[in-house]
């Protein structure tokens, strides 16, 4: 062995001073016995220095100091700028240096708003690429796995058994040669016995067996079974006196046998325990009375371990014995206000209130400041005027206290004599704000603006004090009093940096509106909107979404009040307007919302949108007049307009006018002739007349001005399909799926028409054709399956949707139509959770989630997913007609009332079967709930 020493057992090196490196030297301290030794002297120090000096391989020092760092090395002394030493230490933390602070993070949160939504998006566009781009291993063999369904039992069977690629074997060899096996007891009772002869002979040769032992016929030594045992539990007995050793110790048990109590969470284990208990389960209320024992035991000063204590005995039924343990925590622990509030619960609780008071009486001579022990000692009292002794006993002992002021208050009948302890309160806690204006509620107007004003002086910072003056304000009918004082408090409030946040003021505005002062609400969202906004925000998107936020809650007033404000910032933006007059249209009145659409068209009078709502709004209210007076300004303001053009037949349309709109319609085309114009004259001619000649030649007119508009090429075709003239059809639809081949709408009508001729074939070339026109396309892939079943061809449909499902993998259209027509009855409802992880947010989907379990008699969850998919896609109209067509069969007549109502508010205009039956000549001007039950009655 060495026989050098341990490194602390060694001598200290030459000059060696303990903390000389970071510039510590010797010191003295109260704790000392003696003096502390004489740091190094200056030689000393200039030596070491030199020493690390060399060892670094720096220079030495001079009498100039230490040569100077490189500027690398300066660099990365101030790397670290949470590290404020020298120059940048911080003795005392002042308010300058508070303000400071608050600044900095108001400058950090505005640069974090700036650009926010953008940013957002962006990252979630890359996070959706990256997905896309890198699938997980589950969404790389989903098709795989969904293709294993359909092996039979004869090609499961042949599969082909997996080689040895994981090392299987040679694990196994090596597992072999390390196994151990268990001596049999024979080997051992045979090894003990080896040498030993037996004294008794029986007749038979054979050795007698000892008690509890049996003879081995080979050899004629015996197996003593009560010896073994025996030993067995020698070594038994060791390893649980080792493992109990081991617990008391705080080690490690031996060999894992040993129970160790968790010190920290013994009361999780307690409210285990307690439920086991609830349950009479005995057993563990001994083991947790066990627990307890010895948590109590271990540490006598805490309280919570006297409650659990207690508690446990409550709930294993034994009163008197919680109430023994929680009377001796109460001794242990006389400084806690827990444990004698328990013992007053559990005496009080338990009939004996007599007892609860001599508790409460020596819980308060040993805790006399605490207010939570008075005010138990109150309510203990049954009498108002022993309860006003107590708590005047209460403030002798704690006059600082607000909660005992405010019992104290409560007690009092007499406004005056509530009005006297406020005024003493106020007095006492002059910091008070609930105190003061508690006080301030109780006086008359006059004296609760004295009262106010006396509060503002001592707590300037106090904005619930400057709402409280308004809200007097309004509460005495001085509207205009009601901003200038709010204005004064907010100006006030930013003297004192005690501004509050704009989304908290924001929520101090819903307060006020839910507690009857919507003045001070407008007055609060007035002057405090636009706090600590720059115009570089996004100012209106972020006011639109609080007008929004506050819309969902149910504070229309307060949303009514924050587009105000952003009208008044925002005056020439028409979506401003439109949020504002949707807010009108649901929470308000109609003249309210005509006041508004008037102020909107006035400031954006170049906007066709603004004039057509506001005509709208008068046309259903009854005021057709008013309504044509509203589009005659509008055509001043916006000549040669076709949304105003075509709101002005629209109307007279509507009215049941013929020869006026067609007037109109005929001007329109003169003067503002687009495609669109042309379409609505045709559409017009053919609801007047079905079989009119006007309106195909209507249509060759516009054809030949617009040869590349779709729709006249699908109303030709329609119009002679009408007419019964089938070639004429099948012409028009061919040269304008050559004129305008982008266009799905065109293809499926020249598609089905082959197949109402019978011609399958040429339906399935169309179809063919219109893929490689439009790749990708939804509508025609399932056409393309639909044209299939139709025709009974299975195998061909399967074929087309497992392309389609490779083509379009995220299509709800294509989903719902495998799910619903070409799977199982009992694979639909995994398909429909695959669809919807596949194609997130398509209401088409939720129908057929909704649908399956209409299908199973599941009626709640059926309504429920037919509900998220209105919610989702509240336009699409199948899914209204789908859910009215539930209710009919299940549904009462309040619920079908209810959805029939959200559906004309909606007014769907898409869906496979919606969009054809509005928009067909036959059914113009029928009203959204005709048309929800004629779809209704074409589902299948």
């Amino acid at each position: 062995m060495s026989g050098r020493k341990d490194f602390l057992l060694q001598p200290a090196p030459e000059n060696y001073v303990a903390g000389l490196g970071r510039g510590a030297t010797g010191f003295t301290t109260r704790s000392d016995l003696g003096p502390a030794r004489e740091g190094p002297s200056e030689e000393q120090i200039k030596e070491a220095l030199a020493k690390r000096a060399a060892a670094l391989g720096n220079a030495p020092p001079t009498a100039y100091g230490v040569k100077k760092k490189d500027d690398d090395e300066v660099e990365d002394q101030f790397q670290n700028a949470e590290n404020e030493e020298g120059l940048f230490a911080t003795g005392n933390y002042d308010r300058e240096d508070d303000e400071a602070d608050r600044i900095y993070q108001a400058v950090d949160e505005r640069m974090d708003r700036r650009r926010k939504i953008r940013r957002e998006a962006r990252e979630q566009a890359q996070r959706d690429d990256y997905e896309r781009n890198n699938p997980k291993i589950q969404q790389q063999f989903a098709d795989l796995k969904r293709e294993l369904g359909t092996l039979s039992d004869e090609q499961w069977a042949a599969i082909p058994e997996v080689g040895d690629l994981t090392g299987k074997n040679r694990r196994n060899k090596q597992n072999e040669r390390q196994r151990f096996y268990a001596v049999p007891d024979s080997v051992l009772a045979g090894a003990r016995d080896t040498g030993q002869l037996g004294t008794e002979i029986q007749d038979d040769g054979m050795a007698t067996d000892a008690p509890g032992g049996s003879a081995d016929q080979a050899d004629g030594t015996m197996t003593n079974f009560a010896g073994i045992g025996a030993a067995r539990n020698r070594v038994m007995q060791v390893r649980l006196d080792a493992a109990a050793q081991a617990q008391t110790s705080g080690t490690d048990s031996v060999a894992g046998t040993s129970t160790n109590i968790d010190h920290k969470g013994y009361l999780t284990s307690l409210d285990k325990s307690e439920l086991m208990a609830g349950e009479t389960n005995l057993g563990d209320v001994k083991r947790a009375r066990v627990l307890l024992e010895s948590v109590i035991k271990r540490n006598p000063r805490h309280g919570p371990g006297w409650i659990a204590a207690a508690r446990l005995e409550e709930f294993a039924g034994k009163v008197q014995a919680a109430q023994n343990v929680i009377k001796r925590g109460a001794e242990m622990c006389p400084k806690s206000e827990d444990v004698w509030s328990e013992a007053i619960r559990l005496s009080q609780s338990h009939g004996n209130n007599h007892n609860a008071k001599i508790l409460a009486a020596k819980a308060i001579e040993s805790n006399n400041k605490s207010v939570k022990l008075w005010i138990e000692a109150m309510h203990l009292e049954q009498l108002p005027a022993a309860k006003k002794r107590v708590l005047r006993k209460a403030l002798d002992h704690v006059p600082q206290s607000v909660a005992i002021w405010k019992e104290a208050v409560n007690l009092e009948d007499d406004a005056n004599d509530a009005k006297l302890l406020l005024a003493k309160a106020t007095e006492i806690i002059p910091l008070s704000v609930e105190l003061w204006l508690a006080l301030a509620r109780l006086e008359t107007p006059e004296q609760a603006q004295v009262v106010l004003n006396k509060a503002r002086k001592a707590v300037p910072a106090s904005y619930e004090i400057w709402i409280a003056a308004c809200r007097l304000q309004e509460q005495t009918g001085n509207s205009q009093m009601v901003f200038k004082v709010m204005d004064r408090g907010i100006k006030a409030l930013a003297r004192e940096s005690a501004m509050l946040k704009r989304e908290e003021w924001i929520t101090q505005a819903e307060i006020c509106e839910e507690e009857g002062a919507p003045l001070t609400c407008q007055a609060i969202i007035k002057e405090t909107l636009g706090w600590s906004l720059d115009e570089d925000d996004d100012r209106k998107q972020i006011w639109l979404d609080d007008a929004k936020a506050s819309t969902n809650r149910g504070r229309y007033e307060t949303a009514r009040a924050i587009y105000a404000y952003t009208i008044r910032i925002f005056y020439n933006r028409k979506s401003v307007w439109l949020a504002a007059a949707d807010l009108e249209r649901q929470h308000g009145s109609k003249q309210a919302l005509f006041d508004l659409l008037g102020e909107a068209v006035k400031n954006c009078p170049t906007s066709e949108v603004l004039w057509m709502q506001l005509a709208r709004e008068k046309w259903q209210a009854g005021e057709v007049e008013e309504a044509r007076r509203v589009l005659a300004l509008a055509f001043q303001q916006n000549p040669g307009n076709e949304d105003i053009w075509l709101a002005a037949v629209k109307l007279e349309a509507d009215n049941g006018e013929t020869e006026t709109p067609r007037k109109l319609l005929a001007e329109a085309r003169s003067e503002a002739g687009t495609d669109r114009v042309w379409i609505k004259s045709v559409a017009f001619e053919r609801q007047i007349q079905k079989d009119s000649d006007d309106a195909l030649a209507l249509v060759n007119d516009g054809l030949a001005i617009y040869p590349k508009a779709a729709k006249l090429w699908m109303m030709k075709g329609q119009i002679y399909e009408a007419k019964n003239l089938l070639p004429q059809a099948r012409e028009a639809y061919n040269t304008g799926t050559r004129a305008c081949p982008k266009s799905v709408p065109l293809w499926l009508l020249a598609s089905r028409l082959e197949e109402k001729m019978g011609v399958l074939v040429k339906a399935r070339s169309i179809l063919d054709r219109g893929r490689l026109a439009v790749p990708k396309n939804p509508e025609l892939w399932t056409e393309s399956v639909r044209l299939e079943y139709r025709a009974r061809n299975m195998a061909a449909a399967n074929q087309k949707m497992a392309q389609a499902m490779q083509e379009c993998p995220t299509s709800g259209l294509v989903w719902s139509e495998r799910i619903w027509h070409l799977e199982a009855r009992t694979q639909r409802k995994q398909r429909i959770l695959e669809a919807i992880q596949k194609a997130d947010n398509d209401p088409i989907l939720f129908v057929i989630a909704a649908r399956i379990f209409w299908a199973e008699r599941k009626l709640d969850k059926a309504d429920s997913w037919f509900a998220k998919a209105a919610v989702l896609d509240p336009d699409y109209g199948d899914t209204w007609a789908w859910w009215y067509r539930f209710l009919l069969q299940h549904g009462e007549v309040g619920k079908r009332e209810e959805v029939v109502g959200r559906c004309v508010q909606c007014e769907p205009r898409h869906g496979e079967v919606w969009a054809p039956v509005r928009k067909a000549p036959e059914n113009a001007g029928l009203g959204v709930e005709e048309v929800l039950k004629i779809v209704a009655g074409k589902l299948e």
